[in-house]
């Protein structure tokens, strides 16, 4: 049995359809707080919250082979105790009751926001330290669970611990889920369409990577069937920059100072215009670009789509208002 935590999200959808049609998996165990319509073959469900104590987590685990750690929240940007209950200290139990449940494997879903800052002209390996973004809560909490699962496997060297470390991650279904958490409730999607927007913010330092979830989802699935352990990167070529963006959107990149472009993120934020924190805008333009050797070499991982691809995808669901059967990735052009 394969028990992912965060099942319903934009990576648990995925893996769970990945895991549905894998015949070296017998029994698959969602947990989400909120169970959802959606029924894929060999799964079942269990309601469970994170960010409370009341779960019985070590008793969700029992007779589990392995468990993959998905579950993280996003908002509230404005009150970072509440996601540090749920992401850490939720993430923090999740780990306990692995140990107390004897799961022989962990699967933890860190992020590129946990490294430190680094080169945007070339790309670094799993050993750049991850000390994250301090300012930006995301970075912050992520860097923190790195140095919890030091210790977890530290104390408990029996348990296989893995941890992904992924770049940004889209889907079409993802779409709306992402519009909201990021652009805001009101945002309406079809705003990417691309003659509503001729000129596209050159920012430096604007360089980022992208994923499709789906590519991410078989990376997790490799690692729970090949006997691996430590960090991996995973990400897609090429690299995403303003230039590309706006060929993707057939638009004109146009210079534009970082504190200017800041000073906007951070003036919509306090006004509750915007969820994206400016925190979390000095993160991304500092973040390395990555290197993923060590995921094609040791679990022969290789992404099937380019970050064309990718964005492409993403921009047509948001258009379109994509979405999925479970209550994050529920689709809607806007509200």
């Amino acid at each position: 049995m394969i028990v992912v935590t965060g099942a319903t999200g934009n990576v648990g959808t995925s893996l769970v359809r990945l895991l549905a049609e894998d015949a070296e998996v017998g029994r698959i165990r969602g947990l989400a707080r909120r169970v959802p319509d959606w029924a894929p073959a060999k799964t079942d469900w269990s309601a469970v919250d994170l960010g409370t104590e009341e779960a019985d987590l070590a008793k969700e685990f029992e007779g589990a082979d392995a468990v993959v750690h998905l579950a993280w929240a996003f908002q509230p940007t404005h009150d970072p105790a509440v996601t540090w209950r749920t992401n850490v200290l939720g993430s923090m139990r999740v780990f306990e009751a692995v140990a107390a449940a004897k799961v022989p494997t962990l699967v933890h879903a860190s992020s590129v926001g946990a490294y430190s800052p680094g080169p945007k002209d070339h790309a670094v390996d799993e050993s750049w330290p991850t000390h994250g973004w301090p300012d930006a809560a995301y970075c912050r909490e992520k860097a923190y669970l790195e140095r919890a699962l030091d210790s977890f496997e530290y104390e408990h060297p029996g348990v296989r611990v893995v941890r992904m470390r992924p770049a940004f991650l889209f889907k079409r279904e993802s779409a709306s889920e992402q519009r909201r958490i990021f652009g805001g409730r009101f945002l309406p999607g079809p705003l990417a369409r691309p003659e509503l927007l001729p000129f596209l913010p050159d920012i430096p330092g604007l360089k980022a990577q992208a994923l499709h979830t789906d590519d991410a989802a078989q990376a997790y699935r490799l690692a729970l069937h090949t006997d691996v352990h430590g960090a991996f990167n995973l990400a897609a070529e090429p690299p995403v920059d303003a230039a590309l963006l706006s060929e993707v959107l057939g638009s004109r990149a146009v210079k534009l100072p970082r504190v200017a472009a800041r000073s906007a993120v951070a003036a919509a934020w306090n006004l509750r215009l915007l969820p994206a924190s400016p925190h979390l805008f000095d993160a991304v333009l500092r973040l390395p670009l990555m290197d993923c050797t060590k995921a094609r070499a040791e679990l022969g991982w290789r992404p099937e789509r380019t970050a064309v691809e990718v964005l492409e995808e993403f921009l047509e669901g948001m258009r379109h208002g994509a979405g999925a059967q479970t209550e994050p990735l529920r689709g809607r052009k806007v509200g």
